[in-house]
């Protein structure tokens, strides 16, 4: 659901600012998580629990941070950000292993987006 919710937001709020605007508010979003996640994971002595989805939003955005505002491109990268969410290949995997508390939750996300992203990058400039 928050994969779902990340796009959301990003058609209607983020797909049509400029590059720069774009870029400083899926990071600061980024780092506001973390922090808002860290806070979570420290006080009730939580993991990677379901409920919190803002990392699966994030991880959206990073997915569909360059791409132009095409419902076809927003699904693309919603596919390949699950797949890559989901099978975690590394350095998605190293991070979900590794790193702890909210950075670690917020961080194999942004990485599976960022990962999304760079094959859906490659497939809009192979197809012109």
């Amino acid at each position: 659901m928050g994969s779902l919710l990340g796009a959301a937001i990003w058609w209607f709020a983020l797909a049509g600012l400029d590059f720069y605007t774009r870029s400083a508010v899926v990071s600061v979003g980024f780092l506001a998580a973390t922090w808002m996640v860290e806070r979570l994971v420290q006080r009730y002595d939580l993991g990677d629990e379901p409920a919190i989805v803002i990392d699966e939003v994030v991880g959206m955005w990073f997915a569909v941070l360059y791409l132009p505002k095409s419902i076809l491109w927003l699904c693309v990268a919603f596919v390949l950000f699950r797949i890559a969410d989901i099978a975690k290949p590394w350095p998605a995997s190293w991070a979900d292993r590794t790193v702890k508390g909210g950075l670690g939750i917020m961080l194999d996300d942004g990485i599976a987006g960022l990962m999304a992203l760079v094959v859906a990058l490659a497939a809009w400039y192979a197809l012109g």
